[in-house]
């Protein structure tokens, strides 16, 4: 998904959720920021005090380099969660080890990252943690299906958007893998498979497309992206109840479910934001939220902003820079806030939710990544 989706939408589904609008804020952009945060390393202050990061996204990164890629730690705990084929710890799905990592939408394994997010609910970073679990909730229905691992599970061949010969698109993944890909089949013939969604580019990130494809075992898969994007806000809207309630069993009562107006106006909206570029649909978004079209606030009382980098950012907020990557030798001064601000709390929550992820939840279910 992009960042129309874990932006904006994720903003609008917490407010659903009743939390306020400072709370919403800083879980809407700590789920978008999970795509921004593409620095690590240390951080050091001109008094010797050090903190270090990890990243969580590859930007500058080319899905074509299959080897750079998979040399990167992102992808398993941030964007591709395995699900174990939406069987419980201890089963396994049929196959080889590969089908236990691929992409399942709201598996046992999420519900079990969700449990370890609700667990943080009263630490300072807790509603930055709860951001970075929607993000990687919402891309296990956007990614289903593929894997966050370079195999033959990511090929795609005789991919079309559905009910049109679609050439657009074709031309698209021809031209972008020109080098290793086959016209006449639709698909790519390196011998090293892409990772992730790569082979299809942003098509299961865009909330208003209907597409279908023959994955890499031959098996013919039918996407409904606006069907699968309105799965996914209402089992993140769950998610966060649960979160404000701090009980991951809470069963939601009627008057915590989402208005069917406001789930009728989110869906207009998937359907209506046909712009290719996540930045476009995003704008419309913020557009929609300043002019009151949900439940939670009249025209012109709430007016969204995400600034991921620069005066204002997070990162600006707490280091006093403008840079969007640091110098080796580079010394920031430091002040007692920098330990609450939000860029340093998103750091904590993303490097807890990682060790979660890798350490205590994938090894129940005989999952063993870097």
């Amino acid at each position: 998904m992009q960042i129309d989706f874990h932006h904006t939408v994720t903003y609008v589904t917490a407010r659903l959720a009743k939390f306020s609008m400072q709370d919403a804020n800083i879980i809407s952009h700590s789920a978008q920021y999970v795509d921004d945060a593409v620095n690590s390393g240390s951080i050091k202050f001109r008094n010797k005090a050090m903190y270090s990061r990890i990243s969580s996204a590859h930007k500058m990164l080319d899905y074509r380099n299959f080897e750079e890629l998979a040399n990167h730690f992102t992808w398993v705990p941030f964007h591709f969660l395995p699900g174990n084929g939406g069987k419980r710890a201890g089963d396994n799905p049929d196959g080889s080890f590969v089908n236990k990592l691929v992409c399942y939408p709201d598996s046992y394994v999420a519900e079990d990252m969700m449990k370890s997010c609700i667990d943080c609910h009263d630490l300072p970073y807790g509603l930055h943690r709860l951001g970075i679990t929607m993000h990687v909730l919402a891309d296990t229905f956007a990614h289903q299906g593929f894997a966050g691992i370079n195999h033959q599970i990511n090929e795609v061949e005789g991919l079309k958007k559905k009910d049109d010969d679609n050439t657009t698109l074709l031309d698209k993944v021809a031209n972008y893998f020109a080098h290793c890909f086959n016209r006449e089949t639709s698909k790519i013939i390196n011998d090293a498979f892409p990772l992730g969604h790569g082979a299809v580019l942003a098509f299961p990130d865009l909330p208003y497309l209907k597409w279908q494809y023959k994955n890499g075992f031959g098996k013919e898969i039918v996407r409904d992206n606006t069907k699968i994007f309105m799965d996914a806000v209402k089992r993140m809207h769950q998610a966060m109840v649960c979160f404000r309630m701090k009980d991951p069993d809470y069963t939601l009562e009627d008057w915590d479910e989402i208005p069917a107006k406001d789930l009728n106006k989110i869906e207009e909206n998937f359907r209506a934001f046909e712009d290719e570029e996540g930045e476009d649909r995003h704008m419309k978004w913020l557009k929609s939220i300043a002019a009151g079209d949900f439940s939670f606030a009249e025209k012109g009382e709430e007016n969204l902003s995400y600034i991921h980098n620069g005066k204002d950012s997070w990162k600006y907020k707490a280091l006093k820079t403008k840079r969007e990557s640091e110098t080796k030798h580079e010394l920031f001064p430091f002040s007692p806030e920098f330990l609450r601000s939000d860029w340093k709390l998103f750091h904590d929550a993303l490097q807890i939710h990682r060790i979660d992820i890798i350490r205590d939840i994938l090894p129940k279910y005989g999952i063993c990544v870097a």
